[in-house]
């Protein structure tokens, strides 16, 4: 059969077909204790498929402890697990808030606690209880609760990456354990971090149940606090309902109950309007009846020992098959685990053995390391010592080349001043020779006469029959040629003494020069020993006795030169011929001039030294 109709009918039926397929939803938020999802809900959805739904979001299969609780009217209550979620007084926002807590606590967290996703969720929990104060805790606990959420949270601790400070920003102590001790915030993160080293090796999970087992023990852990009343006019007792009964405590203890009803003696629990009745199971004992503040109060009261009291029943039962099996995976996985830490702790130790030979390795290094610095040191020291005795000595030696440069000026002085008192005595010889000649014309004409005659060929003319006044200063000349004479020898004997010394200096110099060669004192020695050999260069002429191109070091080793002596100057020539014309008898012997030589009483004969061709001294 074919069915044929217009293309536009068809497409708005197929439009209203989709429409009436998809069913109407509503929005629904919820909050965990460290996270926040959102869902899309049926309206026909009950609270229990919300609540499977949030469950298998989690990865969670214990599901009997956890329940979504939600705020109306400033009351606390749980949602109905049979009942549609908007049929229930919930909230009236878009999207819908539910937290997801734990609704019922085990007896013992280590033996009903089996799956990790539910011990987290717990930790989670109990910890912002007790930081909340909901739960009390005696403040040496808390900080011992702190050190195990401190390893949960960063794992083992190490010094090198766990500086002070690191646990500034985390909430870890209620506030009232902070006013009670007035203790820095940094006072109380060494506490916590003293107890937090001990936790060496623990993982997460183990650490979040070793704060779960401490915290159990807590005489508020798991109990849910109703205010109620004997009579209808007044508030003056606590209802408590956990895990292993119900309690009735006074307004002002919440640790220690008055009066206990334990669920196994328990035989019938019920309310009408405000009033709520409990039967023990013992006939003959009294029923216990009291008043809450609303019959929504009745209800919650009535739906938390109902839930604790099937739990109850439940641990006193055999475990049913998915337990077992749950049971079965979680030791399976703790034996994993266990492995997984055993593998991990033997390369742990491994690693730890290799590191501590590393570590000696390393210490045997900074120990050599830690000699040869010492010995640097000493080096250093050393070196730093001989360097200073040779700056000082350089010193020395600036001031000796200083030294020895002012006394070349000063020689240098005196020369001029010899050159003058030899230009003196050169112009009274000229004037001498000049006055002889002219008494030689007047008393011998016939030598002017007849030039062929010398005064060497007249020896036999009598003419030292009578005494010859010459006046000639001869007395001045040899009193002149022996202060030159005498000082030329203190200059030497001087230039002897400067000479030895120099010789030591040199010594030392090579000395030195040989041990710090490479260091970047030599440039500056040679610098001092071309100031000394330029300073030499200033000195007179007959103290230049090294060759130019001869280094002080091999100058030093030459002794001074002997120059013969001029007698017209005390100066040594070398670069002028110098005649010594031999002695001969005058032939004059009455009147031969005789010089007597200063402080003695002999007598020298006259010896005639020609300097300059024209220039003739009789001394």
């Amino acid at each position: 059969m074919i069915w044929c109709g217009s293309p536009h009918k068809l497409k708005n039926m197929s439009i209203r077909g989709l429409k009436k397929k998809q069913p109407k939803t509503f929005k629904v938020k919820i909050i965990t204790v460290d996270a926040e999802m959102e869902f899309s809900c049926e309206m026909k959805w009950k609270g229990k498929d919300l609540f499977d739904l949030v469950c298998r979001a989690l990865g969670l299969r214990e599901t009997w402890f956890f329940g979504l609780q939600y705020t109306v009217k400033g009351m606390r209550t749980w949602l109905k697990m049979d009942k549609k979620v908007l049929d229930q007084e919930i909230p009236k926002e878009d999207p819908i808030s539910f937290h997801f807590l734990a609704k019922f606590y085990p007896e013992k967290v280590e033996e009903e606690l089996l799956q990790e996703i539910t011990q987290h969720l717990f930790f989670l929990q109990v910890k912002k209880q007790i930081l909340d104060e909901e739960i009390y805790c005696s403040p040496e606990a808390t900080v011992l609760l702190a050190s195990y959420a401190v390893q949960a949270k960063y794992g083992d601790y190490d010094p090198n990456f766990h500086e002070p400070g690191f646990l500034a920003h985390d909430e870890l102590l209620p506030k009232r354990v902070l006013r009670q001790y007035q203790l820095t915030a940094e006072m109380w993160e060494e506490k916590i971090t003293a107890w937090y080293a001990e936790h060496r090796g623990i993982a997460r999970d183990e650490a979040e149940m070793n704060y779960l087992k401490i915290a159990q023990d807590l005489e508020m852990y798991g109990v849910n606090y109703f205010p109620i009343a004997q009579n209808k006019n007044h508030t003056d007792l606590l209802l408590g309902v956990d895990a292993k009964g119900i309690h009735i405590y006074s307004i002002n203890n919440r640790f220690s109950p008055n009066k206990s009803f334990e669920w196994s003696a328990i035989r019938n629990i019920s309310y009408s309007e405000k009033e709520l009745t409990i039967k023990p199971l013992d006939k003959k004992a009294e029923v216990f009846r009291f008043f809450s503040s609303q019959l929504k109060v009745n209800k919650l009261i009535l739906q938390l020992c109902i839930g604790n009291h099937d739990l109850f029943m439940r641990r006193r039962k055999v475990d049913s098959i998915e337990i077992q099996q749950m049971k079965a995976q979680a030791r399976e996985e703790k034996a994993r685990k266990k492995l997984r830490s055993q593998e991990a702790a033997e390369l742990l130790a491994e690693k730890a053995q290799i590191a501590e030979e590393e570590a000696k390795l390393l210490a045997q290094n900074a120990a050599e390391a830690e000699q040869e610095r010492q010995r640097l040191e000493i080096t250093a020291l050393k070196t730093k010592e001989e360097k200073r005795l040779m700056e000082q000595k350089m010193r020395e030696a600036e001031l000796i080349a200083v030294k020895l440069v002012k006394e070349s000026d000063r020689r240098a002085k005196e020369a001029e001043h010899l050159k003058q008192d030899l230009h003196e005595a050169r112009e009274a010889e000229r004037k001498a020779k000049q006055k002889l000649l002219d008494i030689t014309r007047l008393n011998y004409p016939h030598m002017v006469k007849y030039p062929q005659y010398s005064l060497t060929d007249t020896r036999d003319a009598n003419f030292d029959k009578g005494p010859m006044k010459l006046d000639l200063k001869d007395i001045d000349l040899k009193r002149l040629s022996f202060e030159i004479e005498r000082e030329r020898l203190d200059y030497l004997e001087k230039s002897r003494k400067f000479e030895d010394r120099l010789k030591e200096l040199k010594s030392e110099i090579h000395a030195l020069k040989l041990e710090e060669k490479q260091s970047g004192l030599y440039s500056h020695w040679n610098e001092v020993l071309g100031s000394l050999d330029r300073s030499l260069g200033n000195a007179p002429s007959w103290m230049k006795t090294f060759e130019s191109g001869d280094a002080l070091d091999v100058n030093l080793q030459r002794p001074f030169p002997a120059y013969s002596l001029n007698t017209a100057s005390s100066w040594p020539c070398t670069n002028k011929i110098q005649h010594a014309v031999p002695v001969e008898k005058s032939s004059f012997q009455g009147n031969s001039l005789l010089a007597n030589s200063v402080g003695t009483g002999t007598r020298r004969p006259i010896i005639k030294v020609q300097q300059h061709d024209s220039d003739v001294i009789y001394i």
